[in-house]
């Protein structure tokens, strides 16, 4: 049986083409793009002990793993990312008691440590916002109290509330990092403008920019487009929140 996507889980997806509000670049490089419609996936897996069947396995044209359609045994519909091993059928629960098996969300204090989890959440409640890209996953490490430590894609191993929600599994679409984009124009298509090198520009554009021929960059660090040095500066801040939280940083 053929699944639709559901038009209550579809918005379409403004185009902002890295302006903010004021109109300015905020990020450079996007502008153009195909028209899309953005999938409303459900990041809080808040439907306790309601268990739902997988309807079909889709493509999601804004991230890059895929997504799974769930139906819930009420009738409501839901989307999720979709882990390595999910399959159209299968049943997946949101519960501390249910089975660690890929596509149940539980929280951390539930689950065995040596498993591997995604979508996971910084703070309790507040929805996944870890680990969702395809491919990847994270291990819990250990447990202390009420406290779990995760190793993160990234070899960092940070600490997480026991409280904190995760999905069981490994996010699937893992061949995604070999894709080749093929042409130029796919990159367009997925609203990716050309990325010019510093000194093939104007010395007002860029720090590297100007000179008669190929004369280099003209100074003995490179720097950003904005004069900032980019080779073994710290960038971030020693007074961010999550510092406290990082028992060991990437390598």
């Amino acid at each position: 049986m053929e699944f639709t996507t559901p038009k209550s889980l579809t918005v379409i997806l403004p185009k902002r083409s890295g302006r903010d509000v004021a109109g300015h670049v905020s990020m450079r490089h996007q502008g153009g793009r195909h028209k899309r419609f953005y999938r409303v996936v459900d990041w809080k897996r808040d439907k306790i002990s309601v268990p739902a069947r997988v309807a079909s396995i889709e493509y999601d044209p804004n991230r890059t793993c895929d997504i799974a359609l769930l139906v819930y045994t009420d009738g409501e519909k839901r989307y999720i990312l979709a882990p390595v091993g999910l399959t159209v059928g299968q049943t997946v629960v949101t519960s501390d008691t249910a089975d660690v098996k890929q596509g149940n969300s539980l929280t951390l204090g539930a689950i065995p440590v040596g498993t591997l989890v995604h979508s996971v959440e910084i703070k309790p409640g507040h929805g996944a916002q870890m680990i969702r890209s395809a491919g990847g996953s994270a291990m819990v490490l250990a447990r202390d109290g009420d406290r779990v430590q995760l190793k993160l894609p990234s070899g960092e191993i940070r600490v997480f509330d026991g409280k904190c929600r995760a999905t069981v599994g490994q996010l699937g679409n893992v061949e995604h990092r070999n894709e080749v984009i093929g042409k130029a124009g796919r990159s367009r298509h997925m609203g990716i403008r050309p990325t010019v090198r510093g000194v093939a520009q104007n010395p007002r554009s860029h720090p590297h920019g100007g000179g008669e021929g190929r004369s280099g960059i003209g100074m003995s660090s490179p720097k950003s487009p904005w004069g900032k040095h980019t080779l073994g500066k710290k960038t971030r801040s020693k007074k961010k929140y999550s510092n406290k939280f990082i028992l060991q940083r990437r390598k």
